[in-house]
């Protein structure tokens, strides 16, 4: 609320007033000749109709703002006001218009110094006391209008982000919860994720203490592109994260796109599917890496991709299958004795790592003969003859 003391000469006061509300087509001119000046209305967000008509009602409200009666009326009940309502029709249009808060906020600061302007030019030398007295009443009346403005266009704009949001979020379910989804479905939520559904994607995938911290990653945003955004996703105590890379043409082959990995996600132990083609693979690839997630050791300090758990994943299907390859070979070194199974272990995991056995030897500091008489001797107590390929994985599985 103001309280304001009605300053002396107000019949003349209102007879410049008066001469504002005839000169509405000029000030609306000028107007529109400065907005144009400011980039976003330069590239014509919004119509030069639609402009003119905006600025004939601000700068009429405006003016009517400027009466004595007027002015009271504003300052005392500014809720109920014309020109108040009109502040905040016209903020929440111009949220919609897609113009951001600096551009607003310089559109709505011509107003002042187009009124003022104008009253210089319509008054007489005479006057100069007069409009001394009241250059802070139009102050006010316009400091006002530009406060409610920026408040309702505050209120839109967070109002337009939660419905985005609840449509980010409704899209996403759609995506997570169908297998077969339609070109309809695929199409609808790329607008809504404002993203190409046919571009590669990456996804990760956490549950317990890494779903939180993947949760806080994404929510820092702040990603180098726009097509690095960060969509999140929970369900079932698991929280799924994916972004997408880049358009690709046709079927994505492995090495035909450099994956990218948020740096913020790159300490976070997750599964992680790299790249995949398009919206309609997201339900396949999320369960991909749920699984790898499931399949994290405690020593796993980031993602963890197929490529380097397909050991874990077979040993985990060949278990579920009922067959323990871990047992068998346990029970196949049961008889060394003092440290022998250790060494042999050792000599292995290290051949299986290189497949050189001058390699494996440098590496240990033995003889190569020491290397190969360690190599006989496991595969006389297991039968696994490391040089035959399919023998060794049965082995690199075994120890996954």
């Amino acid at each position: 609320m103001h309280n304001l003391e009605i300053p002396v000469g107000s019949a003349r006061w209102a007879e410049l007033v008066e001469q504002l509300h005839g000169r509405l087509d000029g000030l609306v001119d000028l107007f529109l000749e400065r907005v144009r000046e400011i980039p976003e209305y330069a590239e014509n967000r919004v119509s030069t109709a639609q402009m003119r008509d905006a600025a004939r009602e601000t700068f009429r409200r405006l003016v009517d703002g400027l009466r004595d009666k007027q002015l009271q009326h504003f300052s005392v009940n500014g809720g109920h006001d014309s020109l108040v309502r009109f502040s905040s029709e016209l903020g929440a249009r111009r949220a919609r218009d897609g113009i951001s808060p600096e551009a607003l906020t310089s559109a709505v600061r011509l107003d002042f110094s187009i009124l003022w302007g104008d009253l210089l030019q319509i008054s007489e030398p005479e006057d100069a006391a007069l409009l001394t007295s009241r250059v802070d009443q139009v102050w006010q009346v316009v400091d006002e209008f530009a406060t409610r403005t920026h408040s309702s266009y505050s209120n839109e704009r967070v109002r337009m982000a939660q419905e985005e949001s609840n449509i980010r979020r409704e899209f996403i379910a759609r995506l997570f919860s169908k297998t077969d989804l339609s070109a309809e479905t695929i199409s609808q939520a790329g607008a809504a994720l404002a993203t190409d559904p046919e571009a590669a994607f990456s996804i990760v995938a956490a549950s317990g203490e890494a779903a939180a911290r993947l949760r806080g990653a994404a929510a820092q945003g702040g990603w180098p592109a726009p097509s690095h955004r960060l969509f999140v996703h929970e369900f079932g105590g698991s929280t799924y994260v994916f972004w997408s890379l880049a358009k690709t043409s046709g079927t994505l082959r492995p090495g035909a796109l450099e994956p990218y990995l948020p740096p913020a996600i790159a300490g976070i132990p997750c599964g992680y599917v790299e790249a995949f083609s398009g919206l309609r693979a997201l339900p396949s690839a999320a369960r991909t890496a749920e699984r790898l997630a499931l399949l994290l050791h405690s020593g796993d300090s980031g993602p963890l991709t197929a490529e380097a758990a397909w050991a874990r994943l077979a040993k985990q299907q060949l278990q579920d299958a009922g067959l323990d390859l871990w047992g068998d070979l346990d029970d196949d070194l049961a008889e060394c004795r003092g440290g022998e199974r250790e060494r042999l272990e050792e000599t292995v995991r290290h051949f299986l790592s290189t497949g050189n056995i001058t390699t494996t030897a440098q590496e240990l500091f033995c003889h190569r003969n020491t290397i190969l008489n360690r190599l006989n001797r496991f595969q006389e107590l297991t039968g696994i003859d490391l040089t035959v390929p399919a023998q060794a994985a049965r082995l690199v599985v075994a120890w996954a």
